[in-house]
């Protein structure tokens, strides 16, 4: 659970910083670090990402893992930044 809350807090931090792709790519990173770890790791081991069924974690986790990081890479309009 922290190395994904650590990737999850490089994510929002360079959302913060006006790198907001990458950093949702990282977010997004952080579900798809969340899949494997429940994928692997015995029921006993994994904490705080076993929050359902196993099947169920790690399809839950894949799918928005790979939602966030689609997105942010085929969003090609200028920043969100404003100014």
């Amino acid at each position: 659970m922290i190395a994904v809350l650590a990737v999850a807090a490089v994510g929002l931090l360079r959302v913060a910083t006006a790198n907001w792709r990458e950093g949702s790519v990282l977010l997004g990173g952080a579900l798809l670090l969340a899949a494997v770890l429940r994928a692997v790791l015995p029921p006993d081991r994994a904490g705080l990402l076993a929050i359902r069924s196993r099947a169920i974690d790690i399809l839950s986790y894949t799918g928005l893992g790979l939602a966030v990081v689609l997105l942010a890479v085929t969003i090609t309009r200028g920043s969100l930044t404003v100014g």
